[in-house]
């Protein structure tokens, strides 16, 4: 945690009011995000309760398994949730625009540019919290390997058609969701939590309620008294008022309300097919719709009001202006879709349980690097994380108040000019340690040459971005009287070293590969099915 964050934690617990840790968005918020807010059955962590899901904040889509240790009612609830999710995923993989892309020749092998096509635009998933990415992941993992009535005949319990293609869709969004900086598939809690510090933990933010309360405080509450309101306030029942986000559902909802519904629907059902004659089954359906109406009941009592929440979290976000470099970022939220939709089109098996070496090994650095690339972008789109780097020696401004040109040595001088900065930061400044501005939002590089007056003036000598005259391009050297900000972190990170393909991975690596095999469905237990 930064200085500022924790001196804007104080300030939250001393006004009572959430304080903004960003002056701009860093998340990319799609103008038509899919909301998912699902419930699942406690002790079962795989088996769905309900959801609401939808595009549109006045009309979601209630999904509900009366019975969630069913399994023909958790693939019907699986398909319907397909019929919602792959349709708006569609919408998107249909639209694209041309694009350059580097790709290396496979005859020459030299990296050559070519024309493909990219996607417009890219579907934007939200849950509410944590909770939601990791129930998103384990539901990919689950459907990913089913194998449908068309793909083998004799499989036993095929899942409906789509549900294998949405398995495969949410394992994407959910790989997606651990790259740094991506918004395929984003916790409102975790996005809320990065643009407001509230008075208290981080643990406690991942419950939507307080954390909004403390954001936007009912009027004549502080943010800690409507914190505590939304996390333990009950109704006459006994119920919370303000109910957990979701997945996990709070026990005292399923010993009282829930189980004993259950129940009933489950004698229903029994009544139902023990009926005898058309008459009584007509009776004994009307008792086992009431039932299962009664469930959907409660699955809406508990999500709906998590549903207004996340909306109520997206009217706040988009109050802020959006960050530079938001866009880019999403720009590879886009191509990392496209790449996922032609994978599917070109008919290659699902995702692997478990990555081989060279895919893990790249898949890690990729997120150290997005890490790294997050974190810099951050800090120049928004002053007030730049603070932050600038508290903690990262980074330093000041005011420029000599210009000295000079030149490099050799046959062909360069122009490299020492510039004096004077500045009340204390960077941690070494001999020729390199630092860095933003220059036409271009990184322009420079090197310590010295310090003055106890480190009140900074020395530095400008390296590049400066043109191939003989004299610097105007407006590419700061000039007397300029304020400048400097940064000892690199802006646009580096690639790292290329690892061999999966067939030259050694043994010692998990390589080479036999020969792919379709992974099979995890194996049936005495809980799927009654």
């Amino acid at each position: 945690m930064s200085l500022i964050s924790t001196l804007a934690r104080l300030e939250a617990v001393s006004t009572g009011r959430a304080q903004p840790v960003a002056t701009v968005r860093h998340r990319h918020l799609s103008d038509r995000p899919l909301v998912f807010v699902p419930l699942t059955t406690a002790g079962e962590a795989g088996a769905p309760l309900g959801a609401l899901v939808g595009t549109d904040r006045d009309a979601p889509r209630l999904l509900v398994v009366p019975q969630p240790r069913d399994r023909d009612l958790r693939f019907a609830f699986l398909a319907e949730l397909a019929d919602v999710v792959l349709p708006y995923v569609d919408a998107y993989a249909e639209v694209v625009e041309a694009a350059e892309r580097t790709e290396t020749d496979p005859e020459t092998g030299k990296r050559v540019k070519v024309e493909v096509d990219l996607c417009a635009d890219a579907p934007q998933l939200i849950v509410p919290s944590r909770g939601g990415i990791e129930l998103v992941r384990l539901l990919g993992r689950s459907m990913r390997f089913r194998r449908t009535a068309e793909q083998d005949p004799e499989a036993p319990y095929p899942a409906p058609p789509r549900v294998p293609l949405l398995g495969r869709w949410l394992t994407h969004f959910g790989e997606r969701a651990r790259v740094p900086g991506s918004s395929l598939l984003l916790a409102m809690t975790d996005v809320l939590g990065r643009h407001w510090a509230t008075g208290q933990s981080t643990l406690e933010d991942q419950h939507l309620g307080a954390l909004l309360a403390w954001i936007d405080p009912p009027e004549g509450l502080t943010g800690a008294e409507a914190a505590l309101r939304a996390e333990l306030e009950r109704d006459a029942q006994g119920q919370l008022t303000c109910p957990p986000a979701g997945p996990a559902t709070d026990p005292a909802f399923d010993n009282k309300l829930l189980a004993p519904a259950i129940e009933r629907y489950d004698r229903a059902r029994t009544a139902l097919a023990a009926a005898e004659d058309g008459l009584e089954a007509d009776d004994r359906l009307g008792a086992l719709t009431a039932a299962e109406q009664e469930i959907r009941d409660l699955v809406l009592s508990r999500t709906l009001p998590t549903w207004q929440r996340v909306w109520q979290g997206l009217d706040l976000l988009r109050e802020l202006p959006e960050g530079a470099h938001v866009d880019e970022r999403w720009t590879r939220d886009r191509w990392s879709f496209t790449g996922h939709r032609d994978r599917v089109l070109a008919g290659e098996p699902p995702q692997p349980r478990r990555d081989d070496a060279v895919t893990a090994a790249n898949k890690l650095a990729t997120r150290e690097r997005e890490q790294a690339r997050l974190e810099a972008q951050e800090a120049l789109d928004d002053p007030l994380v730049m603070a932050g780097r600038r508290l903690s020696g990262e980074a330093f401004a000041g005011e420029v108040t000599d210009v000295v040109m000079a030149y490099s040595e050799g046959k062909r001088p360069s122009p490299r000019p020492l510039v004096t900065v004077r500045t009340d930061d204390r960077p941690h400044l070494g001999e020729r340690t390199k630092v860095y501005r933003s220059l036409g939002g271009k990184p322009q590089s420079a090197e310590f040459a010295g310090a003055e007056e106890d480190g009140a003036y900074v020395v530095l000598r400008v390296l590049d971005k400066m043109g191939r005259g003989k004299e610097p391009e105007p407006g590419s050297v700061p000039e007397k009287g300029d304020r400048v900000c400097f940064t000892l972190f690199e802006h646009e990170q580096r690639g790292g070293a290329k690892l061999p393909d999966p067939e030259e991975t050694p043994w010692t690596h998990g390589g080479p590969p036999g020969e792919a095999t379709l992974e099979a469905a995890d194996p049936v237990t005495a809980e799927d099915v009654l």
